[in-house]
């Protein structure tokens, strides 16, 4: 059985809050993920289902096309395409949940229309450090995703039997994605105990795996395999790679978002290979470069991150920016890998 993951005390005030709230926001952070997307749809749905409640989501920009199957894609709002009215509606929203980000800066453009906003807000998050003034902060730094931490709230609540496939597939989808499929941060029992529960609403957990894994064109298929013979660049001494991306990389192969989704992990298949480091150019953006950092066992990308890359994360996953050009991204990564060489050889 289930713990509890918050006080008596605090899930009462939850759900007082949810019942006397007319205008509901569920937000995430930019660039949304599995994880992010799954936590929103899958809150909305149990506002929808027991609470009787017409939440909105509202997440800052594009997310990947692999996502698109999941139930009431549709219905997601994107600030950077409707900046005004979603300007209005964060100002005359009475509660905000705030979805798998830590701090207002990840929500990029939406950070001022988010602080500035008088509702009172929830935060639901696994990222370390929260800092974001809430009514209600649920922040487990230790759980597998977000997706995980709201099952566990819902389950907790007493609503889960009620519920159907509509909630139980994003939330299975953003379990799945903030693992890698299980094969990273899912030691905990609890989490197939979850999956189990998960699967009595008939979702179809293979398909899932095939939307989201098995769901590309042709042209990223032929860009894995330019990356890995022609961009990878392997330390065998310290166990470590990494890799660009140029924007003429990613014209020459017909990029779209999500295209270098777990394209971070393959080098990791390398027999002792320990970190794995994604620098991708920004398609319209000059000197802005995305880092992704993968890693196997206790080495902790996270923490060179933060160091190197004006980042964060998770100890075998984590992500950061750069501004600057592409060849002093690949300076930083090397000094990165040097910097981390005990822990790598």
């Amino acid at each position: 059985m289930l713990k509890d993951i918050i006080s008596q005390e605090q899930c009462e005030q939850l759900l007082a809050l949810i019942e006397k709230s007319e205008t509901i926001l569920c937000v995430c952070h930019q660039n949304p993920d599995g994880d992010a997307l799954g936590a929103c749809l899958g809150w909305s749905e149990m506002l929808r289902s027991h609470f009787n409640k017409e939440p909105q989501i509202i997440v800052p920009d594009q997310f990947p096309d692999y996502l698109q199957w999941m139930p009431n894609t549709e219905k997601i709002i994107r600030y950077d395409k409707h900046k005004e009215g979603c300007d209005w509606t964060l100002q005359h929203a009475d509660l905000i949940f705030c979805l798998d980000f830590n701090t207002a800066s990840r929500v990029n453009e939406m950070q001022q229309a988010l602080e500035s906003s008088p509702a009172e807000k929830v935060l639901i998050d696994h990222h370390l450090s929260p800092d974001i003034p809430c009514a209600i902060t649920v922040s487990r730094p230790k759980a597998s995703s977000t997706c995980e931490l709201v099952f566990r709230l819902v389950w907790q609540m007493g609503l889960f039997e009620e519920l159907t496939k509509h909630f139980a597939a994003p939330i299975y989808c953003g379990m799945m994605t903030d693992t890698g499929a299980f094969t990273y941060n899912s030691d905990d029992c609890d989490i197939y105990f979850i999956i189990s529960q998960l699967l009595t609403k008939h979702i179809i957990k293979d398909k899932i795996y095939r939307n989201v894994y098995h769901n590309f064109s042709e042209d990223r298929l032929r860009l894995m395999g330019y990356v890995m013979y022609k961009r990878l660049v392997v330390d065998p001494v310290r166990h470590a790679s990494y890799f660009i991306l140029t924007r003429e990389d990613l014209k020459r192969f017909h990029f779209v978002k999500g295209d270098a989704e777990g394209l971070v992990n393959m080098p990791l298949q390398i027999k002792g290979h320990k970190l794995s480091i994604s620098l991708r150019e920004d398609t319209e953006k000059d000197s802005t470069i995305w880092v992704s950092l993968r890693s196997v066992d206790q080495f902790p990308c996270n923490d060179m991150a933060a160091q190197f890359f004006n980042g964060g994360g998770h100890l075998n996953a984590s992500g950061g920016r750069l501004n600057c050009s592409i060849e002093e991204a690949v300076r930083i990564a090397e000094e990165a890998i040097l910097s981390f060489e005990d822990k790598l050889k």
